[in-house]
């Protein structure tokens, strides 16, 4: 990718490098960013994404059973197939599954060198990202108050009961933000980067995360614009701040406010029948 003319880093003299430009005040903020390269490819990114589908149907049937064969033996096999703790227990033993996988095909192609390759980066200031995913979701309340979000969406179903909510609740904070976000921040934005640059790369890994959200959302544009946005955001810190670590925090922040808001709308999630007031 060509980057603008900067006098500053044209030969005057002894040459200059680009570690001593980056190293002058004002200057380091300006240098291009590294170029995206992971060690995988589209078909790699391709392959997961399907892998994932199929182990995800796999795992809800096989928890599915085991919930109607040791606790629910007198509910319908289908509908234990239905039941939150089928469905949630499903897709953790899917995500595990499938982050073997990951860590395997990076380990392979990156000589042992996985968190490198996948850009993890641990932040120092990890508060800082805790505090904008938090920031993150109130700034996307008015979208919530304004726009036409439809009542007694799919997702509602998994906060029939106290129980329910917190299953999904601890299933939502520590286990889906990481999961999706080494897919589409660490593993698909990457790839798409070094083809079509950064900015269009943004835009359609936040189309490809909010597409995954339609079929929780009756697929309402209202909502799924929602997470089109959230996307943008995160997809945006992944892409300036090249880690996947830092969105993984706010992704988790972001996640844990609307858990939050929900425990106190509903006391403590006792009064589940506010929730779809």
């Amino acid at each position: 990718m060509s980057t603008p003319h900067n006098p500053i880093s044209e030969p005057v003299g002894s040459p200059i490098s680009q570690a001593q430009v980056e190293a002058l005040p004002g200057i380091g903020s300006f240098a291009p960013p590294p170029v995206e390269n992971p060690p995988w490819s589209g078909w790699d990114v391709l392959a997961l994404a399907i892998l994932t589908v199929v182990t995800m149907f796999v795992s809800v049937v096989v928890v599915a059973y085991a919930v109607h064969s040791y606790f629910l033996p007198n509910l319908p096999w289908v509908r234990s197939a239905t039941r939150p703790e089928a469905i949630v227990g499903g897709q953790l033993l899917a995500y595990l599954l499938i982050g073997i996988l990951m860590y395997k095909l990076v380990e392979s192609r990156s000589d042992g060198h996985v968190l490198e390759a996948i850009r993890w980066n641990w932040p120092d200031n990890w508060s800082t990202y805790l505090l904008a995913g938090v920031g993150l979701e109130i700034s996307l309340l008015p979208f919530a108050l304004l726009l036409p979000i439809p009542k007694n969406l799919p997702l509602d179903e998994f906060f029939k009961t106290a129980r329910d909510a917190y299953i999904l609740s601890a299933f939502g904070i520590l286990f889906a933000p990481l999961f999706e976000e080494l897919f589409f921040r660490g593993f698909l934005y990457p790839v798409l980067a070094r083809r079509l640059g950064m900015r269009a790369s943004i835009g359609l890994t936040a189309v490809g995360f909010a597409a995954i959200h339609a079929s929780q959302l009756k697929y309402s544009w209202a909502p799924v614009l929602v997470i089109f946005l959230v996307g943008l955001a995160l997809t945006t810190v992944r892409a300036i701040k090249k880690s996947v670590a830092c969105t993984v925090l706010m992704h988790m922040a972001y996640n844990a406010t609307i858990f939050v808001v929900a425990f106190i709308a509903t006391g403590g999630f006792r009064h589940m029948e506010k929730f779809n007031q």
